[in-house]
């Protein structure tokens, strides 16, 4: 079987601290349960329950910036204060997320009250104990989301304006480029390499509220649910309002911005 050119790695974005403002990057390594430090970090309420910007909307407009070694972090606050300080483990806990119960570890220092005066309530940060315990349907395996760029373009034309639509709003991990709207959806089942790992999708990304907020402000101002029900109904996907594919890996590699992606 030979692979027939599809298009290019038009973005990388991964979310280190799930919730908060996304990060773009220029490559990374993609194991067998995704990016290591995608979503390893979560915000939770005072019965370890994550806190996602559904129930935080200005969470979404957190900065988090760690260094190389993620061992310091600064999170860049809404108001322009920035809080910064060593990654420091605590007492370990068990957090609730998508009805799994997975083990972490509530990170020290001035995290907590920062995020809990945004938030209006009591949060703490934690680090989850292992790698892609953090990614959404985790329990299916995903490792990866695609997203055709063009399916931004389409979106926007459904929802009546002229700019494509930032892909931020959607935390998709990578964008193709060169390929036609949703082209991603034919991919399910597939063998897909994009740089030098190999991913199946496994199924489509049903949307909610988080995708109207601002990647900016958190303030919700473009209704993407509506557009999605407008032109996208009709379409025969594994969760309503799809927007994007899951995927699983099934090959280890390096993803660079750029990269060819191919579709077996």
């Amino acid at each position: 079987m030979t692979d027939s050119a599809t298009g290019r790695v038009a973005w990388i974005h991964s979310a280190p601290i799930k919730a908060l403002a996304i990060q773009e990057l220029q490559q990374v390594q993609l194991d067998l349960l995704g990016v290591e430090n995608d979503r390893r970090f979560c915000i939770v309420d005072p019965d370890g329950k994550m806190l996602n910007a559904k129930r935080v909307q200005r969470f979404v407009a957190v900065r988090p910036r760690f260094d190389d070694a993620m061992r310091r972090l600064v999170l860049y606050m809404p108001d322009g204060s920035k809080v910064e300080g060593g990654v420091d483990l605590g007492r370990a806990l068990a957090v609730s997320i998508y009805g799994r119960s997975v083990d972490a570890r509530v990170v020290d220092g001035p995290w907590a009250e920062a995020l809990s005066a945004l938030a209006e309530r009591p949060v703490e940060l934690v680090r989850f104990e292992n790698p892609g315990e953090g990614v959404d349907r985790a329990d299916e395996g995903a490792g990866a989301s695609l997203l055709a760029e063009a399916s931004l373009r389409a979106i926007a034309k459904a929802a009546g304006v002229t700019d494509a639509v930032d892909p931020r709003r959607f935390r998709m991990l990578f964008g193709i480029a060169g390929v036609e709207a949703h082209v991603e959806d034919t991919w399910i089942g597939s063998r897909v390499r994009i740089g030098s790992a190999v991913v199946v999708p496994g199924g489509n990304i049903g949307r909610c509220a988080v995708t109207t907020l601002d990647p900016h402000t958190g303030v919700s101002n473009l209704d993407t649910l509506a557009a999605l029900a407008k032109y996208r109904a009709e379409e025969m996907t594994s969760e309503p309002l799809a927007f994007g594919v899951w995927a699983r890996v099934a090959q280890a590699g390096i993803v660079r911005v750029g990269d060819a992606v191919h579709v077996a």
